[in-house]
């Protein structure tokens, strides 16, 4: 058997297809895989780390105003609709699954049109413009959001969930508090805004964390995840304001984490923004959550999956543009003394997770396969 995954731009999109292809390994021990992503995007550098046949198609996303970048852009769009094409008749796969960004397009229509099995993930509540053009074409979606049930054909549309990593679920909260050296008595508080950071979420951490250390009324125990970027900014202006985590074994701040669900299996609670892959393993673990939506993110669609966790009561939502120091911190205060208030936000949460949601795309992803 042949499959064709393609997804790229952002790790939301292309740690999920990793996940499914390292499922679909498991169910069909037999199949060969190709990856097609772009040069630019991340996958670039993640993909061939992982060991996958990589072919890439040169595309960049249109923007959302005329420009004449958009007319250079169409042009590559046509080019990489044939290269998409040549790529699936050199290769023909048995079915092709599309996990999101502008490259799925062309090569799941290009597989649409020889009649081979496609099957694109949709993770946010609100679809992208790609997968609503696609549904059109393919044989079926799996939907990671009962939010993005309607939104998409009936007959050809199911609810799966999103995919995490098997690690998510199999870390253990004991070998995180080992490895960060934090007090099992205390509650903690995982903080990050994605792998590259997040300016308002850090700004508000540092003006947070310095006003709870002065009143030494911190509450909780922080593991705050800055980005790489950030972190030196991070750094020097807690040192101004007169903290220096170093000296604090309440407070751990990092660039990056390499090891995130070891964090997530200590969280007490986390404050994160509203990606569908963040959302997805924090409920996967039944994790209550503060969130902060990108506010740029295209259709406002952060906003969106942020508000069904805040309406199944999994989550408290602050909007980015009302994020400060002191608002952060009024909610903390109020949450993490409150043991039935997590509780009842932790159970919400765990409803909400599709931990085994890998597992079920492959199935549908086999199921369509060509025989």
């Amino acid at each position: 058997m042949k499959i064709i995954v393609s997804g790229g731009g952002t790790g939301g999109h292309i740690y999920p297809a990793i996940t499914l292809i390292n499922t679909l390994r498991e169910m069909a021990p037999e199949a060969s895989f190709l990856y097609v992503g772009t040069p630019r995007g991340l996958e670039a550098d993640i993909v061939p780390k992982e060991g996958l046949p990589f072919a890439t198609i040169d595309l960049q996303g249109l923007e959302r105003r005329f420009t004449l970048k958009n007319f250079f852009r169409l042009g590559r769009a046509a080019l990489g609709v044939a290269k998409a094409a040549g790529i699936v008749n050199a290769f023909l796969p048995d079915v092709v699954i599309g996990t999101g960004g502008y490259v799925c397009g062309p090569v799941l229509l290009a597989a649409s049109l020889r009649q081979i099995p496609t099957l694109i993930q949709e993770q946010n509540v609100v679809p992208g413009i790609t997968n609503r053009i696609l549904a059109r074409f393919v044989t079926k979606v799996a939907v990671g959001t009962e939010g993005a049930v309607g939104k998409f054909p009936a007959q050809k549309t199911v609810f799966t969930g999103n995919p995490i990593r098997p690690a998510i679920m199999a870390a253990k909260k004991s070998d995180g508090l080992k490895e960060y050296g934090f007090d099992p008595a205390q509650k903690i508080v995982l903080v990050s805004g994605g792998s590259r950071g997040a300016h308002t979420i850090n700004q508000a951490m540092v003006d947070f964390l310095a006003a709870a250390a002065k009143e030494n009324n911190l509450g909780a125990q922080y593991l705050h995840v800055t980005g790489k970027n950030e972190y030196d900014w991070v750094m020097s202006q807690l040192k101004a304001k007169g903290v220096n985590p170093e000296n604090l074994p309440h407070i751990r701040i990092k660039p990056y984490l390499y090891d995130m669900p070891l964090a997530l299996a200590m969280a007490d609670l986390a404050v994160f923004r509203a990606g569908a892959t963040g959302l997805s393993e924090l409920t996967a673990r039944g994790i209550p959550a503060i969130l902060v939506p990108y506010p740029y993110a295209s259709e406002n669609h952060q906003e969106l999956n942020a508000r069904a966790l805040e309406k199944a009561g999994a989550a408290r939502v602050i909007l980015n543009r009302e994020l400060t120091g002191k608002t952060l911190g009024e909610l903390l205060g109020e949450l993490l003394p409150s043991e039935d208030a997590l509780q009842k936000m932790a159970t919400a949460s765990r409803a909400l997770g599709r931990p085994e949601a890998a597992k079920a795309i492959a199935e549908l992803a086999l199921s369509i396969a060509r025989k």
